[in-house]
């Protein structure tokens, strides 16, 4: 039985693991405690946030959503490798879960299939979201891994756990998918070496994230070929990173964030131009939603991608 450790303690265990940290407003005391209790803790579990954006994916993993209260984490990684802390005590991450899973993480061993959700896993984990949409397509950075890695280890080391005390949301809870992109017992592997080595003696300053480019030819090309092709063809795979800053922006749903430059990701582009000040060439007109340099450039300021011709 392990009291979760205070928050200043977190805060130093994952600084002595080399992690770059970020303290998000008042952290410390952001929980849900008025609903339970938080401990005996157990283990860590691992998520993937469905968003894009470090923002934008800070904010919703801090203030929660309108069917669920932030905190849903206590600490999101995002693509850089940075660990930036939203709460600290019960937090909206894990749900109900299977008990003989809870029970193999209290004993350390192989973890049985899930499929039972009987259990509050709010009560027993630490919860860490990753930023990534969790469609098997959005690249999980080395950077990120590293820190996902770090984060797990330094709780361990705290707690005295092996890497049998991390898990994924998949292996808790029946239905759940996350994280995607990565197994989990790659990634405990991963810790299992690292808890084998002491913890570095500096902070590891993550690379700066390389911004992806998108071609404004190209993508004009498919927003004018794509609208009437059969089916929803992708002919730029630059389109996707497009269409998530437009899922950012609330202009575009994320069942159409398929790299397909249909009619709806023409009509969120033509609600972007307009916001920018652009209308259609008559007057009363909506912008045409096909992305011009001005435009789309505003738009990849704002959600870290670069226009290249």
């Amino acid at each position: 039985m392990a009291p979760p450790m205070a928050a200043p303690t977190l805060l130093d265990r994952l600084r002595d693991e080399g992690l770059v940290v970020v303290e998000v407003g008042d952290w410390e005391h952001r929980n849900r405690n008025h609903k339970g209790p938080w401990g005996p803790v157990h283990g860590v579990m691992i998520h993937h946030t469905v968003t894009s954006g470090s923002r934008r994916t800070v904010e919703i993993c801090r203030d929660g959503h309108s069917q669920l209260p932030g905190p849903l984490c206590h600490g999101v990684i995002t693509k850089d490798g940075r660990v930036h802390l939203v709460g600290y005590g019960r937090a909206n991450h894990a749900g109900l879960g299977d008990d003989d899973v809870l029970r193999a993480i209290i004993d350390e061993r192989p973890l049985p299939p899930d499929d039972e959700a009987s259990t509050d896993g709010n009560r027993y984990f630490y919860g860490f979201e990753c930023e990534n949409l969790g469609d098997g397509k959005d690249p999980w950075p080395e950077a990120q891994l590293l820190a996902i890695e770090r984060v797990a280890a330094a709780i361990c080391r705290h707690h005295g756990w092996s890497e049998r005390s991390v898990l994924g949301h998949l292996e808790w809870q029946p239905g759940k998918i996350d994280p995607r992109g990565f197994t989990m017992a790659s990634m405990r592997e991963r810790v299992r070496v690292r808890l084998g080595r002491p913890a570095p003696t500096k902070p590891v300053t993550p690379p700066k994230p390389v911004a992806p480019k998108v071609s404004l030819s190209k993508l004009i090309a498919a927003a004018r070929k794509d609208p009437a092709a059969k089916g929803t063809p992708v002919t730029y795979a630059g389109t996707r990173t497009v269409e998530a800053a437009l899922v950012d922006e609330g202009l575009l749903t994320k069942a159409r964030l398929d790299g397909h430059y249909g009619s709806d990701t023409k009509a969120a582009m033509s609600a972007w131009q307009e916001r920018c000040g652009y209308s259609g060439r008559r007057p009363g007109q909506p912008a045409d939603g096909i992305p011009g340099k001005s435009s789309l450039e505003r738009l990849g300021k704002k959600h870290g991608f670069k226009v290249v011709a």
